[in-house]
């Protein structure tokens, strides 16, 4: 099968199937999957060692997995439910805020501070999985795997600043289009840079602060070109999807299926959301060095806490400003599964 590294703009074969493995029961089966930013912790240390090594070990050899990342496609994570549905590879993952062009009621996981903590941001994430279903069936042609967070999205300046009302008219790289609402209902001018591009226009000015993970945000030596980090989750968790092409999905082996699915939510999201907030913390630690840094050399960035008004502040703007913006932008249909899921975890409900 032609190698999805350079088969971008064909759509490959879905699989082969049928043929018994020497070592299963399962028939032999070939994916190829698609994950999310090369560089980055969520990659290297779960997307990697579960396609490659967990999904053909538990299998016996049955499925094989060729497996490249988005960035190495030359991508930005935008175009891969697109590309998914076509059939360009089976299986992809991308940040849902990526693609809320394509599907805005994926803005529904997406919010500011929609998670005070990881544990509450799986609760949400459970609760919206069957929403998940429904639109990348309905959006995507494809089947719902898996959501798993990065760590924590917190706030990075090349400048000096002692509080959230800092960032008033500061030029402020939004994780997303929620994210951008928010900062532009706190003061701040909101703008749009590809999360590859952010170091570089830290390092010249063109923004003077951005969100990302604390973790990805060290991955990425944004602690070199910024000097104030303020751990508030305005950027939320930036869950990350895995989906699969339906019509290959519906041809494969029930027992392929369960097997995949079993072992995602087992070997792949139970381990990143438990990681989630050790890794939030330990991204400040490299951040800052106020602490140990597992990942290398330490940065020395002012860690600027927050208050509780602090983020009160933020959970009334999201449900006073933020959530209602999204919910004019989506059928009313979404907005009452919204209500019935998450709204239920966070006690808020919107009109619609």
């Amino acid at each position: 099968m032609t190698h999805i590294r350079t088969a971008l703009l064909v759509c490959v074969a879905a699989a082969a199937f049928g043929t018994p493995a020497i070592s299963s029961d399962l028939p032999r089966t070939e994916l190829t999957v698609v994950g999310t930013w090369s560089g980055l912790a969520l990659h290297r240390d779960f997307e990697r060692p579960f396609w490659e090594e967990r999904i053909p070990e538990a299998s016996n050899g049955a499925i094989s997995v060729d497996l490249t990342t988005f960035d190495q496609m030359g991508l930005n994570g935008s175009e891969v439910y697109r590309l998914l549905e076509r059939g360009v590879f089976n299986i992809g993952g991308t940040v849902a805020g990526y693609t809320v062009a394509d599907a805005p009621e994926l803005e529904g996981l997406s919010m500011p501070m929609i998670g005070t903590d990881a544990e509450q941001a799986h609760e949400i994430a459970n609760a919206f999985r069957p929403v998940l279903q429904e639109i990348f069936r309905e959006r995507f042609n494809s089947e719902f795997l898996a959501v798993v967070p990065y760590p924590s999205q917190v706030v990075f300046c090349n400048t000096e600043i002692s509080s959230l009302e800092d960032l008033r008219g500061k030029q402020v790289r939004a994780s997303g289009r929620a994210v951008g609402e928010f900062l532009e209902a706190l003061g701040a001018e909101a703008t749009t840079i590809g999360f590859a591009e952010v170091p570089g226009a830290l390092d010249r000015g063109v923004v003077e602060c951005a969100i990302t993970g604390t973790l990805s945000a060290y991955s990425s030596g944004w602690h070199e070109v910024s000097s104030h980090v303020l751990p508030l989750s305005i950027g939320g968790w930036d869950p990350v999807v895995f989906a699969a092409n339906l019509d290959m999905w519906d041809a494969l082996d029930p027992e392929v299926q369960e097997l995949i699915k079993s072992e995602l939510e087992e070997h792949f999201e139970r381990p990143v959301w438990d990681n989630a907030g050790p890794e939030t913390q330990e991204g400040v630690a490299c951040l800052t060095g106020n602490a140990d840094c597992p990942r290398g050399a330490p940065g020395d960035l002012t860690l600027v806490e927050a208050t509780d008004q602090e983020t009160d502040l933020v959970r009334s703007l999201m449900v006073e400003q933020v959530l209602p913006g999204w919910a004019q932008r989506v059928d009313a249909r979404w907005v009452d599964r919204w209500n019935e899921t998450v709204g239920g975890v966070l006690d808020v409900q919107l009109d619609n």
